[in-house]
């Protein structure tokens, strides 16, 4: 006959569920671990794509009206610039030149459209802008009159230097730019302007 004292009540029990809260708690601790490395690699992906791919801007002025108006938010394709080329007609952003000071103020950040290429010669006439002798087909929507200053004249024409661009707001009449204070060296452009997102009742693509 057995003499050993019989284990009390839940004895064996406790080991199990002690094994089974370690288990828990290491599953747990591993699904931390987890969550971790993909939030941080998404806030990594975010800011990369912020820092060399897309960029979200506010339109402070009324200078791009009616393409753009006050109070709408623009999303900036950067590597159109970085790996692209700038066309004629292009919306873009960028930082503006030290010589920026229309309204006794400098802004740091413009948008506007690119309308002189580098080489390119300028000057108007009347209510029209010449580029290279041809009178500048504006196919996108723009308002008039073209608005002092000009461009420049025909016997004194604006002449785009290499690696620069000539900007102009679509609110010819009411838009401070190259006419002012000239050209912008393609360093200074952020990126292209491809997607209006707000508000959502005109939202567009460019």
């Amino acid at each position: 006959m057995d003499s050993r004292p019989a284990p009390e009540n839940g004895s064996s029990a406790q080991p199990e569920r002690a094994n089974s809260r370690e288990v828990t708690s290491r599953r747990l601790h591993h699904h931390l671990i987890e969550w971790g490395v993909l939030i941080a690699l998404a806030l990594a992906v975010a800011l990369g794509l912020r820092t060399f791919g897309f960029q979200t801007f506010s339109i402070p002025s009324a200078s791009m009206e009616p393409t753009l108006q006050i109070g709408d938010r623009i999303v900036v394709d950067k590597l159109a610039v970085d790996w692209g080329t700038i066309h004629r007609g292009d919306i873009v952003v960028f930082h503006s030149p030290a010589r920026e000071d229309c309204g006794g103020t400098h802004d740091p950040i413009l948008v506007k459209r690119v309308i002189g290429l580098p080489g390119d010669i300028l000057y108007s006439a009347g209510n029209s802008i010449y580029v290279n002798g041809k009178r500048l087909r504006e196919n996108w929507t723009h308002t008039e009159p073209l608005g002092p200053p000009a461009v420049a004249t025909k016997s004194h024409p604006v002449v785009v230097a290499a690696n620069n661009y000539f900007m102009m707001g679509d609110n010819h009449f009411d838009s401070c730019d190259s006419r002012y204070w000239g050209t912008v060296p393609r360093t200074n452009i952020v990126g292209k302007v491809f997607l209006r997102v707000w508000p959502l009742r005109r939202l567009a693509y460019f």
